[in-house]
Parts: C-alpha cells; structure tokens; sequence
C-alpha cells in the first residue's frame, strides 16, 4: 500500500493479508482442533473519541488552533467540557437527551445562548478536528476492526458525543455496522459508565451481552459501562 492510501476510505477498511501473520495475536479469532476458525465475541463496540484516535495528537494540534483562531471560544468549550463530566457522574437518565442538557447548561453558565453555544462546539468540537482526527487515526485497531467483521464479527460505535460528523471526517463510516451515540436521532437516555448504550448496542446488533467486547480509552467510563451490561473490556491507549 503507498503511503498516499492511508488517507482515502479504502486505506481505513482494508483487510490486509499481512496482518495474520505478523500480528495474529491482536485478531479476536481462534482455531479449534480441526481448524475451523473460532471467533471470542460475536460483537465489538467501539468508543470513538480517545479509542478510534490518538488523542494526544488531536489535543496538542487543536489546542494550537484555538490559541491562534479561537481564544475567545475557550471558557465555552471548557465548561462544555466540565458538564459532560458532571452529567456522567450524575444520573443522565434524568434528562430526555444528556447532549442538549450539555449544551444548556453550558449556556446558563456562561450567559451564551443555546444557539450560540451549539454553533461554537459544534465548530471546534466536531468540524474543524476532522483534519486532525483522520491524521490520528488508529490505524492498527482499524486493520483489527476489518479483519474481524472479514471473519463475521459485527460492531457497532458507542460514543457519549454524536458521531456521524467525526466518523465522515475520518473517512471510516463505512467500517461499522451500527453507530449508538448521544446527540443523535436514536440515542440512549445515559452516559457512560451507564451501561445503557452498550446495551442498546448491543439490542441493534442482535447479540447476547456475554458475546459482546467493549473497546475504549476510559476504565472509569467504558470498563465500568462493560462491567455492568456484563461484557468483556478491552483498553487501549
């Protein structure tokens, strides 16, 4: 592969060869006595902000740009920021759709209005990382990712944020078969580690929670939301 195709969308879901024997023990396949292939889970859900990217890199590069374009958005983002840490300490059930109480609750803090609120996060939370989030990728996890659904494995994005914009962005909103995230037209009503939105994952896909491994950045949020629904964890980063 050249270097240029790590950029374009087949780069992201290619299914290389090489990866079984270099590196066999990353794939969720195994081999029973007569050699048939033998998988551990029948379904991966997958974080996406932190476990889909680098997000060290991300971080470094958009904190340079909100230096030099954005100062001025900063106290915005930062309580944004604050209130999705304190709705995921507090019972979200609470709210008919945590993402919008974000963003309220942003604005009556700020004395931004909501609309106002919206359009910074959804500038500098969601449009302008896309550049940043595609140089980021998780390359490894997603030639993982590729291999298992080659081998029948489903899986499914779980995020606390909406996650269409950032999946297009890294040219890999082909790579999945279902995409659970708050913010969005079918959500779930909670945060994680609420194990609600794996569950609900879980449900899309047809799949026993005990079939199921959760993929993430966040022990305090992914593994214990795993632990809950009763599936197994996988952290990476």
């Amino acid at each position: 592969m050249t270097a240029s195709g790590w950029w374009d969308r087949r780069a992201a879901c290619a299914k290389p060869q090489w990866l079984l024997a270099d590196r066999p023990e990353r794939l969720d396949v195994k081999f029973s006595r007569s050699g048939e292939r033998v998988r551990t889970f029948d379904a991966w859900l997958v974080d996406l902000d932190g476990t889909l990217y680098r997000g060290l890199g991300v971080k470094c590069m958009m904190s340079l740009e909100l230096l030099v374009l954005g100062a001025r958005h900063a106290r915005v983002l930062q309580r944004f920021r604050r209130e999705h840490e304190r709705l995921r300490r507090s019972d979200a059930r609470g709210y008919p759709d945590p993402f919008r109480a974000q963003l309220q609750e942003t604005a009556a803090a700020t004395g931004y209005t909501v609309a106002a609120v919206e359009r910074v996060v959804i500038e500098w939370m969601f449009d302008r990382p896309g550049k940043w989030l595609r140089l980021f990728r998780r390359r490894s996890l997603l030639h993982d990712i590729a291999q298992f659904r080659a081998s029948g494995g489903q899986v499914a994005v779980v995020s606390d944020y909406p996650a269409e914009r950032k999946l297009r962005a890294m040219r890999i909103h082909t790579c999945f078969d279902a995409v659970v995230a708050n913010g969005e037209s079918v959500m779930p009503l909670a945060l994680k580690p609420d194990p609600a939105i794996v569950l609900e994952a879980a449900r899309r896909l047809h799949v026993a929670p005990g079939r199921c491994l959760v993929i993430g950045d966040r022990e305090d949020a992914d593994g214990v939301a795993a632990a809950a629904a009763q599936m197994s964890f996988r952290r990476v980063g």
